[in-house]
């Protein structure tokens, strides 16, 4: 069955830096799109990230580029997302899915990021 786990949230100042880790299991991960989306309190979940299958290729959105970074392994199913220079309204609870949802209606249990002094 389809998992995807997010880790790597946590607490930290305006200007620091998280690394997010999402593991998947129970579908090809390798032919998959996959993305970062996150949902902030009181708000819709949005994308924020996506790459290719191959890793080759990425979007972002207009809010995040140049400081956050998506990767991916496909040999340890995992994606990940690197954030830097991270901003009071980055505060959200992240989720990886795929770009289409992996399964209809599944997301993960997310993880919270908080950006504070």
């Amino acid at each position: 069955q389809v998992q995807l786990v997010e880790s790597g949230g946590g607490l930290v100042q305006p200007g620091g830096s998280l690394r997010l880790s999402c593991a998947t299991s129970g579908f090809a991960f390798g032919n998959v799109v996959m993305a970062w989306y996150r949902q902030a309190p009181g708000k819709e979940r949005d994308f924020i990230a996506s790459i290719t299958s191959s890793g080759m290729n990425t979007k972002y959105t207009d809010s995040v580029k140049g400081r956050f970074t998506i990767s991916r392994d496909n040999a340890k199913n995992t994606v990940s997302l690197q954030m830097n220079s991270l901003k009071a309204e980055d505060t959200a609870v992240y989720y990886c899915n795929g770009l289409t949802a992996i399964r209809p209606g599944y997301w993960g249990q997310g993880t919270q990021v908080t950006v504070s002094s």
